[in-house]
């Protein structure tokens, strides 16, 4: 169950007691300093807000978590399917500039604790990864291109490269935009390559489909090796939850970022 913890961000509620050192949270659109289209927490430094106090927003998200922002990895995200290891020497990257962010990035993960891996999400699925044992998190950005080149699979494929697990990953599939709003049309459907997905789409007209991207990217991480009892769906839909987040679909385009944020806390 996602609870609120404070107005600026909510948990996984059984993620704090499976792993009591971990934070994963989804940051809201509450309790920051933006205004108009941007009201009020708004942490993407990309889409036209004021610098200034898209970096106000951030510090004052880190400073609810607990952490400083130096210690926050951000990525260029490109809603591509490349996923990059990165560690305590990262630390700050993107944080204060866009054009210092992990490059070309959609996926980060590390073993390194007292870091925090942070992308931005507006609809797309934030997908968080972490296994206990040797230590692995992770968060990718899912949109339909990246769920489509499997962003999720390449996370788990770098994972086990490094010696972890598929099977003992756990996997939190956070807010995005739900079948409920997400109208697609043939162009990406056609995109649906993996075999045994019919159920992920249903056509409503001609040419036109709901797209369940929260669903899919559960069933691909299953294919990939994640145990499905290890997959939890948030259920929140970005665009019909108004009051907590921004959605670019619902905006028109003109809308905040929210964060997905992991990491370790220092022992």
């Amino acid at each position: 169950m996602i609870r609120t913890v404070s107005e600026r961000f909510l948990e996984l509620e059984e993620w704090k007691s499976l792993f009591p050192s971990l934070t994963a949270l989804f940051s809201t659109k509450n309790g920051g300093t933006g205004t108009g289209a941007f009201q009020s927490l708004n942490t993407g430094l990309h889409v036209q807000d004021d610098e200034h106090t898209v970096i106000q927003n951030r510090r004052l998200l880190a400073q609810a978590e607990g952490t400083e922002l130096n210690m926050w990895i951000f990525a260029d995200q490109v809603h591509g399917k490349r996923v990059v290891r990165v560690n305590r020497h990262h630390a700050g990257m993107g944080a204060e500039s866009y054009e210092k962010s992990v490059r070309a990035a959609d996926g980060l993960w590390t073993f390194d604790k007292g870091i925090r891996l942070s992308l931005g999400f507006a609809d797309c699925v934030p997908l968080y990864f972490v296994e206990q044992d040797t230590g692995f998190i992770g968060v990718a950005h899912a949109g339909w291109k990246g769920s489509v080149s499997n962003i999720g699979a390449e996370m788990i494929s770098q994972a086990r490269d490094a010696g972890v697990r598929p099977e003992k990953i756990s996997v939190l599939i956070g807010p995005s935009i739900g079948a409920c709003c997400y109208i697609v049309d043939n162009h990406v459907i056609h995109h649906i390559t993996q075999p045994d997905m019919q159920n992920v789409y249903q056509e409503v007209s001609d040419g036109q489909y709901k797209l369940d991207l929260p669903l899919y990217n559960k069933q691909l991480l299953v294919q990939a090796g994640v145990k499905e009892e290890n997959v939890i769906l948030s259920g929140l839909c970005t665009s019909c939850e108004d009051t907590l987040f921004f959605s670019h679909r619902r905006d028109q385009g003109k809308t905040g970022r929210m964060s997905a944020v992991i990491g370790w806390k220092e022992n």
